[in-house]
């Protein structure tokens, strides 16, 4: 069993009233924490109060009183020990510049990310724009990422996922705060192979969407998954991970449920370009982030910077940047020269 989490006076300030940041706010406080939930927009954040309800991200799902929303930084700061940002990965700079400059803000804070993808223009991993930004030590930012849709989260569905971090006693505090018996959470020092696992993963989600929307079958999306695992963990590896890590939820675990989900807003976009719309389209419509379109463009980025190829990746790149045939894509990938699975 699963016992409460007693957190005395410290405060969860979330950061972000996504589907996954509502979320996570509900999870804190069906444990008894004390939560405040930072919308960006003030109107939205009056409907959030007014329906106790995030009726545009995840509709049915009612928030519970101790969950305080508010539109104001230094209010959702007010004496919080905890920051967890649930923001999307382009907008993490700017809001974590707002947060450092907020009265309330101070160095013995933990930063949270719980967003997943790669910053464009500078290519870092989140947690390393937090750094930039917060400016505070290493072990006090963590990572809270793995395979979770919050459709199923919010409805308590079984989920697993691991908390990030280079000291192991704050991680187990962070294990300690949002475990449940619906929640589980692992504990892993490898920062850089967890947050690398979770965002280079959208693109090959993006990929399996396009194999769906094409018609093509389970023998294409095995063999989509394999090999995207495999370039993932050679940029990853490369870039300091732990070949473990990717076999482990942040890898392997987060790639599977985001190709396969029909929640999946990345391998959504891969099915409807598959169909033969255009990316402009699909997005203009739709209502929440599809990280993978920007990390796609990142990760190649990454690649070409430390000579490690990713085939996959550059064929998505091809297709949602310079308008390939996603047939032509798929072909171009199953004639590359012949080769052995085998790298020892």
């Amino acid at each position: 069993m699963i016992r409460k989490k007693n957190i005395g006076s410290e405060k969860v300030a979330v950061i972000g009233a996504g589907s996954w940041g509502t979320t996570l706010a509900l999870l804190l406080a069906d444990k008894g924490s004390d939560v405040n939930l930072w919308e960006f927009f003030p109107d939205q954040a009056r409907d959030l109060i007014r329906y106790r309800e995030n009726k545009k991200f995840l509709p049915g799902v009612k928030i519970p009183a101790n969950v305080h929303i508010t539109s104001d930084l230094e209010t959702a700061l007010a004496d919080a020990s905890h920051i967890l940002f649930v923001t999307p990965s382009h907008t993490m700079r700017k809001v974590a510049r707002q947060v450092a400059a907020t009265p309330g803000f101070h160095k013995k804070m933990i930063a949270i990310n719980a967003s997943k993808g790669l910053e464009e223009k500078t290519l870092c991993r989140m947690s390393e724009v937090l750094s930039q930004e917060l400016r505070l030590p290493a072990r006090r930012i963590v990572g809270l990422l793995g395979p979770s849709h919050a459709e199923e989260v919010s409805r308590k569905m079984p989920t697993s996922i691991v908390v990030a971090g280079p000291d192991i006693k704050i991680l187990k505090d962070i294990q300690d705060l949002f475990m449940t018996d619906y929640f589980r959470v692992y504990t892993n020092k490898d920062l850089v192979g967890v947050e690398l696992g979770v965002s280079l993963k959208n693109t090959i989600a993006i990929a399996a969407g396009i194999c769906d929307g094409l018609g093509f079958g389970d023998n294409t999306k095995a063999a989509l998954l394999t090999r995207g695992l495999a370039e993932t963990k050679r940029l990853a590896c490369k870039l300091g991970a732990k070949d473990d890590t990717l076999s482990g939820l942040a890898g392997v675990g987060d790639m599977i449920v985001t190709c396969m989900s029909r929640h999946s807003r990345n391998r959504y976009v891969g099915e409807e370009i598959g169909k033969g719309r255009t990316l402009s389209d699909i997005l203009e419509e739709m209502v929440m982030v599809a990280e993978g379109v920007k990390t796609t463009r990142a990760a190649l980025m990454l690649s070409k910077r430390v000579n490690v190829e990713l085939p996959i990746t550059e064929q998505v790149y091809k297709v949602l940047f310079r308008r390939k045939d996603p047939r032509r894509a798929i072909r171009d990938l199953m004639i590359r020269k012949a080769r052995t699975e085998m790298y020892r």
